[in-house]
């Protein structure tokens, strides 16, 4: 082999180790955790063979291996933080246990502590995506124009005041306003909703929307990192930055418990020797048993196993969990906000009603205006060419001519006659009115959006469409108002369209004309009002109102920012499944709280036993073992449909 060749053999070799490494390290806790339970197996086993020297050996291979990343940890937040805390004292606790020649009992609580602390920090690495799959969204080149002359530069270097080209099919770079050219924007990645926009000169344009089909020049008028997308993202990291009440309960525990517990220990070990004359070893033994069965071993089996019952149950019904706070917190829900957009409603625009002027053929209305507007790729002209294929059987049409008018509508001609279809201001405002005596003009009330087809200078039919609510939506809505659950629309659209699908969902109130900082701004607001409050939603503009609701639950066909996100996923877009979801996480609520007053009185009663000296070590770690296998045991109750 010559030395290129070996050298680039070489670099493939690093690189596919670097590959290798770089998918092992988030689960290098988890990893070590499984190692060390193989361990305290095989030194259980060399136990029994009467082989004590080698199976001290392999529990000391079991401590170091599953308990080095909680102990790395443990020291150094109590160098940082000045204070002992849980994990220190489950290092005491395995230390004393194997001082009294207790091996497999110290291996073990590691083990079980490992394993938990595993499970945290892959939780907290998954939740890294959120604001990745977020920039990756906003383009990092815009095509400048100075002088006359193109020039792509990044983002970062565009001044407000500069002139920017955006073609059709492009995402726009940065917030500005249409200072030449008319198109149809795409903004449901701002605002969540899935008609598109006309935009003209003047109007303003937001990063991360799509132009759909007109080349047009763009003013900037914010700086990159001042715009309504960054905006977003700051919010997300914002939210997920604040703890959660249980949290911060634990972090205030978690030193209290910890003081209390080595402060009886260190007293045990010296008083009952002066006070009640017991032997120094005595002393020195039951300290020990005191620092075993005080550990916290039960109460963390109290909650993990629930909560991985319940999370491989939900699972089972394609209900997915990020983590047990997130079901716990269910239960309390007092609301939920629902996003309406691909939520309520099913998220692309349906042809509801076709109105055609007495005198001219439903079927012949259809197959004009289908034919036409298969050559459009707006989403309403899709929708009619959708609706149409359904009764029209024969060939369509195929025009002499056809013009796209962004923003408006489109112009063909069929024959001899020239066919318009488009919006009201199109095809002329007072026909549009008038037309079937107004029956156009009602169905707009109802929130609808109307497309006209005209021949010549004539109307001769409507198509009135609407991003229709979902078949299961009213029965879910009504199952969580039947369970006490307050419901909630946050929707972008207008204040027409919000009322007709609020009394369509049966939802309790609803918020029109929100953008996405409006929906966090709310979400905000209905936390005060009820305390512990939901958000469901699909979008990339629902993502920070999800990172701001205590629970934050997307449709499993939404965007991946929305799936990130959650911190509960509805696989199959099922908005019934949220009532099972409230329904078993009262379920394990209740189990952990049998659980966590079950491992307390054992413990209490094993301290006390132990205090009276009617406790040996041998009965202590049974109490304290068996404590904890009857909880997890309890736990797995959960796994049953």
């Amino acid at each position: 082999m010559n030395p290129d060749a070996r050298a680039l053999s070489s670099e493939k070799y690093e690189v596919k180790q670097e590959s290798i490494l770089t998918k092992i390290k988030p689960h290098a806790e988890l990893i070590a955790a499984i190692f060390s339970g193989f361990l305290i197996g095989a030194g259980w086993l060399l136990e029994r063979l009467d082989n004590g020297s080698s199976s001290a050996v392999i529990y000391l291979l079991a401590f170091i291996i599953g308990g080095f990343a909680k102990a790395k940890e443990g020291i150094e937040d109590t160098i940082e933080n000045k204070e002992l805390n849980v994990e220190m004292l489950m290092i005491f606790a395995a230390v004393g246990s194997a001082i009294i020649g207790y091996w497999a009992e110290g291996a073990i609580l590691i083990f079980i502590f490992a394993v938990s602390g595993a499970l945290e920090t892959y939780t907290l690495n998954k939740s890294q995506n959120e604001i990745s799959a977020l920039m990756e969204l906003q383009p990092e080149e815009a095509l400048r124009i100075s002088n006359g002359r193109e020039e792509k530069v990044h983002v970062s270097l565009l001044s407000v005041g500069d002139h920017i080209l955006v073609k059709p099919g492009e995402r726009i770079p940065s917030d500005g306003r249409i200072h030449k050219g008319q198109t149809t924007i795409d903004e449901a990645a701002i605002t969540g909703e899935s008609i598109p926009v006309t935009k003209t000169p003047g109007h303003e344009v937001f990063a991360g929307t799509v132009n759909l089909n007109g080349s047009i020049t763009v003013e900037i008028t914010k700086p990159s990192n001042e715009t309504l997308f960054q905006k977003i993202i700051q919010l997300v990291q914002s939210a997920q930055s604040e703890k959660s009440p249980s949290q911060l309960f634990i972090e205030r525990f978690e030193g209290t418990y910890v003081k209390v517990v080595l402060a009886v220990v260190v007293l045990m070990m010296i008083l009952p020797h002066f006070l009640l004359g017991w032997s120094w070893n005595e002393t020195f033994y039951r300290a020990m048993i005191l620092l075993v069965v005080a550990s916290p071993c039960a109460l963390v089996a109290s909650i993990m196993p629930a909560t991985l019952s319940a999370i491989s149950n939900g699972a089972r019904h394609g209900i997915l969990f990020k983590g047990g706070v997130h079901l716990e917190n269910l239960s309390h829900l007092k609301a939920i906000a629902f996003d309406k957009t691909g939520t309520l409603t099913k998220g692309k625009p349906e042809v509801t009603d076709v109105i055609v002027k007495k005198g001219f053929g439903r079927e012949e209305a259809m197959k004009i205006a289908g034919s036409i507007e298969k050559h459009s790729n707006h989403p309403l002209a899709q929708s009619i060419v959708a609706y149409a294929g359904k009764y029209h059987k024969d060939a369509w049409i195929e025009p002499e001519s056809f013009e796209d008018v962004a923003g408006w509508g489109v112009k063909a001609s069929i024959g001899t006659t020239e066919w318009k279809v488009g919006k009201r201001d199109f095809v002329g405002n007072t026909a549009a009115d008038s037309f079937a005596d107004g029956a156009a003009r009602n169905l707009a009330s109802e929130g609808k959006t109307i497309v006209f087809l005209q021949a010549g200078e004539e109307i001769v039919a409507a198509f009135a469409l609407k991003d229709v609510v979902r078949a299961e939506t009213k029965a879910a809505i009504d199952s969580l108002k039947e369970g006490g659950v307050y419901t909630i629309m946050l929707t972008g659209d207008s204040e027409k369209t919000a009322v007709a699908i609020a009394a369509e969902s049966h939802v309790d109130e609803y918020i029109a004309d929100c953008l996405p900082e409006t929906k966090v701004e709310e979400l905000k607001k209905l936390k005060k009002r009820f305390g512990n409050v939901a958000m469901v939603g699909d979008g990339i503009n629902d993502a920070p109102a999800m990172a701001t609701a205590n629970v934050g639950i997307a449709m499993g066909e939404g965007t991946d920012v929305a799936l990130e996100t959650a911190d509960v996923v509805l696989m199959k877009n099922d908005l019934p499944r949220i009532s099972e979801a409230i329904e078993l996480s009262r379920r394990m609520n209740t189990i952990v709280k049998q659980n966590i007053v079950f491992s307390i009185t054992v413990i209490m009663l094993l301290i006390a036993s132990n205090f009276l000296q009617l406790l040996d070590l041998p009965y202590g770690v049974i109490g304290h073992e068996g404590s904890t296998i009857l909880v997890i045991l309890n736990s797995l109750r959960l796994l049953k449909s």
